[in-house]
């Protein structure tokens, strides 16, 4: 794989570590001939703050990669992701791997996994992507709505819910898990719909197809709408469609070379089937 050269940090100087850490590889990076480093604390990105540079590298948690994804997949770089945050489904080095092999990963030794991302739009306004998920709920968190969804024109159905996720299988293992829906493989190409508490038990996640056009409008009276996109970026909608899809762009994420995503799996969601058992 082609080496990095020129490299953005983003840290989340919440997390404990992370600030400490993120200098480690700061000076890491020189010894490695890097030739142009920039290192940025906060979430919060300057204005083309990615320009010029070959990869984009995010010391904290899962959200702080999130909060970088739409940044990246304009720039067109990849992600390195260190996890100093709890779970780590996406930051894919540890604090210790990264300092063991990141002279490694900036001479080339790495992988490369494309993950798909979401297209919404808010009825006229602009695009944001999705990197897990989209969600559509009331602006009060307490009330139902009801939302009829169609897909490619058609009318799949109403839900009087508390809302509805729409995930891509990146996504699948955050809010979609949680509230019941199913694990996606990373390299299916579907979108998947799971709608919250809804009102009528044969509701469940629908799968679509990844060339599907997705609409969702509301029919709640006096109710604005919420959506989050990954729990980063909120708009508040009134009688206006919401429409998702298919981003055009992907994200990449840098890997080991020996990465295995149901590796991950198994140690994030505590999997076991017995074993520890088996010799």
């Amino acid at each position: 794989m082609p080496p990095f050269r020129r490299l953005a940090f983003v840290v989340n100087p919440d997390r404990p570590g992370a600030a400490e850490l993120a200098d480690e590889l700061v000076a890491l990076a020189g010894r490695a001939g890097v030739k142009q480093t920039k290192l940025n604390q906060g979430r919060k990105l300057p204005r083309g703050y990615l320009n010029g540079c070959d990869a984009v590298c995010v010391v904290g948690g899962d959200g702080t990669l999130l909060g970088v994804v739409h940044a990246a997949a304009r720039a067109e770089i990849p992600i390195i992701g260190v996890n100093r945050g709890s779970l780590g489904f996406l930051t894919a080095y540890s604090a210790e791997e990264a300092r063991a092999q990141f002279a490694e990963i900036l001479g080339g030794g790495y992988r490369i996994a494309w993950r798909t991302l979401l297209d919404c739009k808010v009825g006229a306004g602009k695009h944001d992507l999705a990197l897990n998920d989209v969600l559509v709920k009331s602006e009060v968190n307490s009330r139902l709505v009801r939302l009829e969804v169609f897909a490619d024109g058609e009318l799949v159905t109403d839900y009087y819910c508390d809302g509805i996720i729409f995930c891509t299988p990146t996504g699948s293992t955050a809010y979609n898990l949680a509230a019941g829906g199913p694990i996606i493989h990373p390299a299916a190409p579907a979108i998947a719909m799971t709608p919250i508490c809804p009102h009528t038990l044969s509701n469940r996640t629908i799968l679509f197809r990844d060339s599907v056009k997705l609409r969702i409008a509301n029919r709640t009276e006096d109710a604005r709408l919420l959506v989050a996109i990954d729990g980063q970026r909120n708009s508040l909608v009134t009688g206006a469609s919401v429409d998702i899809a298919l981003a055009s762009r992907r994200i990449a994420l840098v890997q080991p070379r020996n990465y295995s995503h149901f590796a991950v799996m198994r140690e994030k969601l505590k999997w076991s089937g017995g074993l520890a058992e088996r010799k």
